[in-house]
């Protein structure tokens, strides 16, 4: 069967794949600012696990959470504002500890002790480098609440009285920093002093120890909790290849909850032993993790209260009883911040996070994709711009691959030589399939040819450039590198469009109709690289390849610019490497035949040799020409073709050369 079938089903299954988000484009207008969505009210883990979704609170009744619409890229510019303002009178109506760090601006609510107020300062919501700073936590009563909460709650035998969401704390300091710890105090009135410890490092990483004091006259029995709780259902890129909601990892191994699928199980619980637990976003995450020796109960938790989604991510630590006169102590880490590979690597190695850079969707392709980041990023460190690291990184993926690539290059430029003849058994068997078959088969034999040989280099190719394509659509490194020219972010799509003759004519074309210079660039190098390669047999298939190249500028026209560039510039690759091959097996870009260089160095340097040559492929030729007249020997309908007249050699060498012109 022609390798056409093969390669015309992987095309079509990359086109189902990429069709979707093109005919559901999540795309917002890049002018818009991008804020992170966020959370949902305290669903504080209990001791005993309950299987409904509840939030009981010992020490006083969860606030309830205002609905209020979601703060998202493309929201109306209005609302957004509203939304702003509503999130800073929030701030200052109760009493906070400030948090600022090289890179972490924010503060903590004194009511509830939560971290509900953090933004980062170096990420900005537009190119513009005086636009607002990331939002990526936000306070209860504010609209979209997101945030991270630690505790105790009671044990088996346990009434004493704890700290909830409504608990007025006490801090010893007013600034949170690196070198500057903040204390918060409690005293229940009843012989148990609580107290929590907020440290911070320069990077995204906190540590909430906290302390109990039991000076009563009996143990009690408390379970340390931490959280990450959401109010809202964000809106996400869409995109099959990334995943953003719930997440975690539970004994060595990755668990990631999509916000639809929680709506509908509700309650996910997990066991393990440390790992860690949070939500994620494209580029940022929030997530805590316990000790990494702690025995934990873990729990993904859906509930929808006044016509909002909650959204929460927790875990619930062992039993401690602390006796009259003694102290308990726990301590819960928490990343709150930009998903950047080598700060979390950083983290993993010196807190033993098991698999805490699985927070980066890596994909199936693990093993390939974050060594081609770690690569990119090593060339971007010596040439200081994304787009020409992405450039190069590409070329020396072609070298690397440049053995399997010209072994299917000369494939398929082979195949194109014997396309003449294919046209000629077609034309002369066309009614009769398996005598076809039987033709093709034989011409391939005797050209020593494989129509499978091109296929399948190009199949052992496709998991490498998989990777790449995802190193380039998940990574924050993407987000607002500038190339050259119009390109100031290479995580964002093409600016310009044709159908105002790239802003010449001031008007703004609807989504379909935004495809920019680099979409068409790279169109037109995916044609003339398909032009390179041979026809397919069947006109049907034909008139689809045709259309690809329209078909995926449409489609690749929102992508990020990273992404197209990367496109446009391997077709360019793939073209000059593919076309170096041909010349070399004697086949021109229409299928023409021509005389390879090494028979016209051969001939200058070595006539007999080149004479040899010559008789050698005229013999093949003259047996070629007589295979199909000897298979038609059993057809009556056909005469027995006339006995050739032997030629001499110099005879057969003008006739292959008039047979060349």
């Amino acid at each position: 069967m022609d390798n056409r079938n093969l390669i015309l089903a992987i095309v079509l299954s990359v086109v189902i794949l990429f069709g979707f988000h093109f005919a559901v484009p999540p795309a917002p207008p890049p002018e818009q600012p991008e804020t992170v969505q966020q959370g949902t009210e305290s669903l504080t883990p209990t001791a005993d696990r309950p299987q409904a979704p509840t939030a009981p609170a010992p020490a006083g009744t969860a606030p309830v959470v205002p609905g209020a619409g979601p703060s998202v890229p493309g929201a109306p510019p209005d609302p957004a504002v509203v939304a702003a303002q509503t999130r800073l009178q929030t701030l200052s109506g109760a009493p906070r500890v400030r948090i600022d760090t090289p890179r972490l601006h924010g503060s903590i609510s004194l009511v509830g002790g939560r971290i509900d107020d953090l933004t980062l300062a170096d990420y900005r919501e537009t190119l513009d480098p005086e636009s607002a700073e990331i939002v990526l936590l936000s306070p209860l009563d504010a609209p979209n609440p997101y945030y991270v909460e630690t505790g105790w709650v009671p044990g088996q035998g346990t009434t004493a009285p704890l700290p909830g969401p409504e608990t007025n704390w006490t801090a010893d300091g007013t600034t949170l920093a690196p070198d500057s710890p903040v204390t918060l105090t409690w005293n229940n009135g009843d012989g148990l002093t609580f107290n929590r410890t907020f440290t911070v490092d320069a990077d995204y990483m906190f540590a909430v120890t906290e302390t109990v004091e039991n000076a009563g006259e009996a143990s009690v029995t408390l379970h340390p909790y931490a959280l990450v709780a959401r109010h809202g259902t964000p809106e996400v890129t869409g995109f099959y290849i990334l995943h953003e909601g719930l997440l975690g990892v539970f004994e060595e191994k990755l668990e990631e909850i999509d916000y639809d699928d929680l709506q509908e199980k509700g309650v996910i619980d997990k066991a393990s032993i440390g790992g860690w637990i949070g939500i994620t976003d494209k580029y940022w995450l929030a997530a805590v993790i316990p000790d990494q020796q702690e025995k934990i109960v873990a729990r993904f938790v859906h509930r929808r209260e006044t016509s909002a989604d909650k959204y929460q991510s927790d875990f619930l630590g062992g039993p401690r009883t602390v006796a009259s006169g003694a102290t308990a102590e726990v301590t819960t880490q928490a990343f709150l911040g930009a998903k950047e590979v080598r700060v979390l690597d950083g983290y993993a190695a010196e807190h033993t996070i098991k698999n805490f850079d699985l927070a980066i969707d890596f994909g199936w392709f693990y093993f390939l994709t974050k060594p081609l980041f770690l690569f990119l990023i090593l060339i971007n460190d010596y040439v200081g711009n994304l787009g020409v690291a992405i450039l190069l990184l590409t070329v020396v993926i072609k070298l690397v691959f440049f053995p399997l690539a010209n072994k299917s290059y000369r494939a398929m430029s082979q195949m194109k030589r014997l396309q003449p003849e294919m046209t000629k058994l077609r034309e002369r068997f066309g009614e009769d399939k398996v005598r076809l078959n039987q033709e093709m088969m034989a011409l391939y034999k005797r050209e020593k040819v494989s129509p499978a040989s091109g296929c399948l280099p190009m199949l052992i190719q496709i998991p490498v450039f998989f990777a790449l394509y995802k190193v380039l659509f998940v990574t924050i490194e993407m987000r607002h590198a500038p190339f050259f020219g119009w390109i100031q972010d290479l995580s964002a799509p093409d600016p310009t469009t044709i159908f105002n003759v790239f802003g010449l004519i001031p008007w703004q074309p609807p989504e379909i109709l935004l495809i920019g210079i680099w979409p068409l660039i790279m169109g037109v190098t995916m044609y003339l690289q398909q032009k390179l390669n041979p026809a397919p047999p069947d006109p049907i298939q034909a008139k689809i390849f045709m259309f690809l190249p329209i078909i995926f500028t449409f489609m690749l026209a929102r992508f990020p610019a990273g992404l197209v560039i990367y496109w446009a510039w391997n077709n360019v690759l793939s073209m000059a490497q593919q076309w170096v091959i041909m010349r070399s097996v004697g086949v021109t870009a229409s299928g023409a035949t021509i005389t390879p260089p090494s028979k016209t160095a051969a001939a200058k340097g070595n006539p007999k040799a080149a004479n040899d040559e010559d008789e050698i492929e005229d013999a093949a030729a003259v047996g070629e020409s007589e295979a199909p007249d000897e298979a038609d020997d059993t057809d009556d309908a056909e005469p027995e073709p006339a006995a050739k007249p032997k030629t001499s050699g110099t005879s057969k060498r003008a006739a292959r050369r008039r047979r060349r012109r």
